[in-house]
């Protein structure tokens, strides 16, 4: 039994954490897990005595038996403007995405020329010989004036660049050349912008990466911008079919992106963002249990709290918390979460704890939720990043 209690400890609690000056690490565990450093409670040790420090920790069941050890950096106290507010979201990608295929009905029969080539479903077409492509129409011009002969094609698949030749075919019924594949440019959507946050000087939303829908690949962009949206009506989620907030973009630019990821989307800000008010971020193991509100706009009225339940969903990077909405004006009006909600902002007991993600299709009263402090860790590295790439 104490094999298993040390097992379940090691698969389910993060590895990493991040304390404030002259506060001690709890952690949210079922079991009994008390956490020293120097054979001292992480508060009164040395080690958590400077911001900026960073130190290993000790995990003892029941204050005796080792269960591991957790990495720990003290930082200052995390302050953000809480947003909760629609926006549009206008994607470009790098190259194009492939995203399905056709045969091609050559004088020599039903053959696919992209396919041979090598080419798969979720690559990203970046040239074709030696021509940057940024459309579907780029991509159909150099093949249509290939006249059968090769091409060289750059493409990038996992992240890694590698070159195929593509040998398109005549089609008899168009009397034009086409190499069998079908591509994407360009994205656009409805979501909610978490938090902005000022020490880094970025916005951010979402809470999951934008991917293509086809695919499922995260999309590598090439350039895109958050714009200000309005919420126009609301499609009721029910079980198996995902409710939606319906918008309309208007116009005004927010940021552009500096990145697409697992954890949202970010930017830094063109335009002024209100701080008046500053909310202190929890840290993950700062989450507890129970109520909480989520802030979002579901209509033209503007951004409202509501009312609903939280809990912890172990230890990945994403998917954190389960949401459970409680509100009944919320569900009257939704059914709960909807597409178009992703990245509307937690709260509990004052502090930002979260954002909604996704939401589960056998029960639109629950969904996912992501960790504020994950987030934050994302907006702080694109910052440091923007600084380098400046400097």
């Amino acid at each position: 039994m104490l094999f298993c209690m040390i097992y379940y400890v090691d698969e389910n609690l993060p590895k990493t954490y991040k304390i404030i000056k002259g506060e001690n690490l709890g952690i949210n565990c079922s079991l009994p897990i008390k956490v020293s450093s120097g054979g001292v409670e992480v508060s009164r040790s040395q080690e958590a005595s400077a911001v900026g420090n960073k130190f290993t920790a000790k995990l003892k069941l029941f204050g005796v038996v080792p269960a591991g050890d957790v990495s720990v950096e003290v930082v200052d106290e995390l302050y953000v403007s809480v947003l909760g507010e629609p926006f549009g979201i206008k994607i470009y990608t790098e190259g194009v995405l492939v995203v399905d295929f056709s045969d091609v009905d050559s004088a020599e029969g039903s053959v696919n020329p992209a396919k041979e080539a090598g080419i798969k479903a979720g690559d990203f077409i970046v040239s074709l010989n030696g021509i940057n492509v940024y459309t579907n129409e780029d991509v159909a011009s150099i093949i249509k004036s290939s006249e059968g002969e090769k091409i060289i094609a750059k493409i990038i698949r996992d992240g890694k660049e590698k070159q195929v030749i593509i040998c398109p075919k005549l089609s008899v019924s168009s009397n034009i050349y086409r190499a069998g594949v079908w591509v994407k440019d360009s994205s656009a959507g409805i979501g909610t912008l978490t938090f902005y946050s000022p020490s880094s000087n970025i916005i951010c939303g979402l809470g999951h990466g934008i991917c293509d829908s086809e695919t499922g690949t995260l999309l590598t962009l090439e350039q895109g911008e958050f714009v200000t949206a309005e919420i126009v009506s609301v499609e009721k989620g029910t079980v198996g079919t995902p409710g939606q907030l319906k918008g309309r973009f208007s116009g005004t630019t927010l940021s552009k992106f500096s990145l697409n990821s697992n954890s949202g989307v970010y930017g830094e800000p063109v335009t002024e963002i209100r701080t008046n008010e500053l909310t202190r971020v929890a840290l993950k193991q700062q989450v507890k249990e129970g109520k909480a509100k989520i802030i979002t706009s579901i209509d033209n009225q503007g951004k409202k709290a509501y009312d609903c339940k939280i809990s912890i969903n172990g230890r990945g990077d994403t998917q954190n918390l389960i949401v459970e909405i409680t509100d009944k004006t919320l569900l009257s009006k939704t059914g709960g979460i909807v597409q178009g909600m992703s990245g509307s902002p937690i709260l509990q007991n004052g502090k930002l704890v979260g954002a909604v993600t996704h939401v589960l299709v056998d029960d639109p009263k629950k969904g996912y939720g992501i960790f504020a402090e994950n987030m934050l860790e994302t907006a702080q590295s694109v910052s440091e990043k923007q600084l380098k790439e400046v400097g």
